[in-house]
């Protein structure tokens, strides 16, 4: 689960330079930052639930 939130991690950070980049409309532009930062979020959210399921386990 952890690789998992890690690779959206980087999905979402990637998606945001490339619409960055190869998007020349401001709207374009947004709509797509929004969409990598939800990814971003929801890898954020699942490497959180990750870690503290490990922690929970540990004890």
């Amino acid at each position: 689960m952890k690789l998992v939130a890690c690779l959206l991690l980087l999905s979402g950070f990637f998606l945001v330079l490339a619409a960055l980049v190869l998007l020349a409309s401001t709207g374009q532009r947004t709509a797509f930052v929004v969409a990598g930062l939800g990814v971003e979020i929801l890898g954020l959210a699942l490497l959180t639930q990750g870690y503290q399921s490990t922690t929970k386990e540990q004890r």
